[in-house]
């Protein structure tokens, strides 16, 4: 048997990150990428082309042997097309639509009976300030397509800036998606793989502190939850990943409400290797991109076992310093013990470019936490006296 080529559609970090597992796995990475520059295009082969043009996607189909995803961008009735007409995809559109589409995806949490802040579907400002009354301010109004890391959110404390919301009913969508802000303590993410066997394998639940609607820092697994979350939010992660039928990564995006009976609400959900899973790269004895390459050929899961008491995570953002290469002797020297991946992206600010892990190999999470900033600060300003 000939070994496989996956096609990822998107060249960005995710994509390239898959291409050092799929070298020891002998498998072959083609990438549909947005252009020759992006992330991806210097770890794997590559064709650039518009992945929303059907003929495009047919096309770079044709060349591999299942498709997965960079991202959720992908039309809908194009991922039909391509499945009716036998393109295997993981995942498939019948289960990536619950991660395309936020209005979608809250129905089928209601329909398997999981706990997520109080929401309403709405087509006019009219409507918004009917649902805000009746949800109690403040509320987040959110599209329910093409928004991440905090694009297409807003949050409205009261009925004058609901009624400020006009321009957002511009006809992209049928209906926007209102939702209670909720009172949480922390933010968690549930990270688990389900293959074509419908074999799963779920990883510890880590915290995530965002930054301006982005993923900054992961704590794995995430201190201060108590077991019972813990095995809620794995069995949440459980129920959804089989009750839509993905295939690959999923991510469960969590609020930590300790004072509700279930302990976690469910924010939104990701359908391939994703930010908060990027410490399993060094920190867990499978990492997530294995482990999606694994699931989408379904190959046997591996392990998800973490191999240090706590991993942290640290992205590092774009600021003053575009040599990054000549910052890493500083940071390294530093912090031996950090682990730096870079994306291969150009810095701009405020641009996600890569992240530092430190594992905790002594289990001294607050060292482990300072050793991750500072090694990403300096990484980010070229220097130690940031």
């Amino acid at each position: 048997m000939s070994f496989p080529t996956v096609g990822v559609v998107g060249g960005g970090q995710l994509a390239r990150m898959m291409a050092p597992v799929a070298i020891n796995l002998g498998i072959k990475l083609h990438v549909l990428a947005e252009a020759a520059d992006v992330s991806a295009t210097t770890a794997a082969t590559y064709t650039v082309g518009d992945y929303t043009d059907y003929a495009t996607l047919e096309a770079f189909a044709a060349e591999v042997d299942v498709v997965t995803f960079d991202h959720e961008h992908v039309p809908t009735e194009h991922l039909q097309r391509l499945e009716a007409a036998g393109v295997a995809l993981a995942p498939g559109p019948g289960a990536l639509v619950y991660a395309q589409d936020k209005l979608v995806m809250r129905r089928k949490m209601a329909e398997l009976g999981l706990p997520q802040p109080d929401w309403r579907a709405v087509s006019s400002v009219d409507e918004l300030l009917a649902a805000a009354e009746d949800i109690g301010y403040p509320v987040v109004l959110k599209t329910p397509r093409g928004g991440y890391d905090g694009k297409g959110v807003w949050i409205l404390d009261s009925p004058d800036e609901a009624r400020e919301a006009t321009v957002w009913f511009n006809g992209d969508h049928e209906a926007l998606l209102v939702e209670a802000k909720v009172d949480f303590r922390s933010e968690l993410s549930a990270q688990i793989a389900r293959s074509t066997t419908g074999q799963t394998a779920t990883y510890p639940i880590v915290e995530t502190i965002q930054t301006d609607g982005v993923a900054d820092l992961v704590k794995a697994p995430a201190p201060d939850i108590t077991d019972t979350t813990v095995a809620a939010a794995r069995q949440a992660a459980e129920t959804i990943a089989n009750g839509v039928g993905v295939t690959g990564m999923l991510a469960v995006e969590l609020f930590h409400t300790p004072n509700t009976e279930a302990g976690y609400m469910i924010n939104e959900l990701a359908m391939r290797p994703h930010n908060t899973g990027h410490w399993t790269q060094d920190g867990a004895i499978t990492s997530q991109f294995e482990q999606h390459l694994r699931a989408v050929l379904g190959l046997p899961l591996g392990a998800t076992d973490p191999i240090v008491p706590f991993t942290v995570m640290k992205n590092y953002l774009g600021a003053d310093n575009h040599d990054l290469y000549g910052a890493f002797p500083l940071a390294m020297t530093k912090y031996p013990q950090a682990k730096v991946h870079a994306y291969g992206k150009s810095v701009r600010p405020g641009r996600k470019i890569g992240h530092v892990n430190v594992l905790a190999t002594d289990g001294d999470l607050d060292a482990a936490l300072a050793a991750a900033i500072d090694a990403a600060e300096i990484i980010r300003h070229g220097r130690t006296d940031y």
